[in-house]
């Protein structure tokens, strides 16, 4: 059999397989696989992933990797869909008020949490005051509600979420898994949910059965699930039994354990791998969107020396991009311009070919800004102090080969201007106390809002994830972010988001380095393999299905 690649970017799927030549073109990526054969029911699943979850609660975690893992047991209020629009889900239907200042939700009546705790507006209250209780550690899932002001019980089926002011990106956040709900009685009972296993509780199509830290997760079906999103590919309980994600940090090591049967699905297929399964019988290979973000230099602009704008452009213009980036990963994946993805309709097209590799320049704005000095290994000094700025890495968000290409810039740099750009792997838990005191320096990631105005404020705003604890960021920038949050979808918001990316550029305080797709080889026999809009990343293993042996 050939291997099938479908690569989903916004609402289009391209499907590279005859067998699915007549499949709609807007369906999702699942839907496409899943039609070329009737769905099994039963069996048992292995997935061997990059990265091992951090933690396994939705409300504290803010690892991209462990979210489509934490979707196998955790539902939302709605679903965000391929086309920007959303779908019913734990509500089966909402409102918005003219001003924009409360949301109404009329729940599903039929469902329960994996302990028998019944969902209902009782439970949406106690999963939202507990984050907003806790943002000490919910401040992943705490900065989705900044304008969020209180819930409403209106009935046990109807629940209004009230706001301080209007917010462009709430039904945006409402379908993030980080907003997604945990049985009131395990958020009463258990003190650390991110240590996972039976603990932690949701409505979600599986189970969280066992979890034996630095080997797998385990998640058993649920046999009473019936309150699938509108947009899913099939309703009623999951196909597997069983579902198992492996934690084989070693690209080799996944390859080696697909090639020889000892998983089933794998992700983060390095691009010297793609070979040895696309187009090869008995495997497929599939990559997914970049409608998020892109792999992104996030830099610190009120820290020296990168508090200094030239500083800030020499870095960023200091080294050939492209080159790095086909060098690393094989043309693959494409050279970023913006720190926002480039299937996002949102995305501003026009820094194509605005900065990057001009090392002349980049020179002569070192020169003018002091660092005219050499010492013995070839770098700027100044006043005795080297021109150096660090890239602090956490280990648990490391893959896909992004500490290989800081590298190979660290060396670019080097060599083309003497600038010393360290890079340190850090432990999540250093990252988060600089973060705090907003003492770090450059800090390298992807986020995954899909929406870009929750994703600039994330990153660049002055109550998000990154600025949060900054005395003074760049004020033009803060406020055309928190006017785009204000302003309903349409064509001035999008222009607004488009100045903001082009600020974010012309400024530095961003270097965009790739836009990240993730890469996915399985066996033949895997099916209904498919990717999560609001996640930009595979989703949870709900539509996936199995050959029965020997057929």
């Amino acid at each position: 059999m050939k291997a099938t690649r479908l690569a989903l970017g916004g609402a289009t799927v391209i499907a590279l397989s005859i067998a699915l030549a007549g499949c709609n073109k807007s369906e999702p990526a699942s839907q496409a696989l899943a039609s070329a054969a009737k769905a099994v029911t039963g069996g048992a699943l292995t997935w061997g992933v990059t990265t091992e979850p951090a933690c396994f609660d939705p409300h504290r975690s803010s690892q991209q990797n462990s979210f489509w893992v934490i979707r196998n047991y955790i539902d939302s209020l709605i679903s965000k869909k391929t086309d920007g629009t959303y779908a019913p889900w734990l509500a089966k239907s909402w409102s918005v008020a003219d001003d924009g200042k409360s949301y109404t939700f009329n729940l599903r009546e039929d469902v329960k949490f994996t302990d028998g705790t019944p969902f209902d507006s009782a439970a949406v209250k106690a999963n939202f005051d507990y984050i907003l209780k806790n943002v000490s550690t919910t401040s992943s899932s705490a900065s989705l509600l900044v304008h969020f002001d209180r819930v409403e019980v209106v009935s046990p089926s109807v629940v209004r979420l009230v706001m301080k002011q209007p917010d462009s990106t709430t039904l945006e956040s409402l379908s993030s898994v980080k907003l997604g709900f945990i049985s009131p009685k395990a958020l009463a009972e258990n003190k650390d949910l991110c240590g996972g296993g039976p603990g932690i509780v949701g409505t979600g199509p599986f189970v969280f059965r066992s979890y034996q830290r630095g080997q797998q997760a385990t998640f058993e079906r649920n046999p009473d699930y019936h309150w699938a999103p509108g947009n899913a590919q099939h309703q009623g309980p999951a196909y597997l039994d069983r579902v198992t994600y492996r934690f084989l940090p070693e690209a080799a090591v996944r390859t080696g354990a697909l090639g020889s049967g000892q998983v089933d699905l794998i992700e983060g297929v390095q691009p010297t791998d793609i070979a040895v399964f696309d187009k090869v019988d008995g495997f497929q290979y599939v990559s997914g969107p970049s409608a998020t973000t892109s792999f992104t230099l996030n830099i610190n602009y009120t820290v020296a020396p990168a508090s200094d704008v030239r500083v800030r452009r020499a870095l960023r213009d200091g080294f050939d991009l492209d080159a790095i980036v086909k060098s690393v990963y094989l043309g693959t994946v494409r050279r970023a311009w913006s720190n926002i993805g480039p299937d996002n309709p949102d995305y501003n097209a026009s820094l194509k070919d605005s900065w990057g590799n001009n090392v002349a320049a980049a020179n002569k704005l070192l020169d003018e800004a002091g660092w005219t000095q050499r010492d013995s290994e070839g770098f700027r000094v100044r006043d005795g102090k080297r021109l150096s700025i660090e890239v602090g890495y956490p280990q648990p968000y490391v893959r896909d080969s992004r500490d290989v290409l800081i590298r190979a810039v660290q060396s670019a740099l080097r060599q083309n201007i003497g600038l010393d750009l360290g890079l340190r792997i850090t432990t999540a838990g250093d990252f988060a106390n600089q973060k705090a005191s907003g003492n770090w320096t450059i800090y390298p990631n992807t986020d995954n809002p899909s929406d870009v105005a929750m994703e600039l404020w994330d990153m660049l705003g002055d109550k998000g994830f990154l600025y949060n604890a900054i005395a003074s960021p760049d004020a033009a920038i803060v406020g055309q972010i928190n006017r785009a949050r204000v302003l309903p979808v349409g064509e001035e918001r999008r222009k607004l988001l488009g100045d903001i990316q082009k600020r974010a550029v012309d400024e530095a305080f961003i270097v965009p380095l790739f836009a990240p797709v993730y890469q996915l080889a399985a066996k033949s026999t895997v099916h209904g393999i498919g990717f999560e809009p609001q996640l930009d990343g595979p989703a949870s293993s709900y539509d996936l299905w199995v050959d029965k042996p020997g057929a």
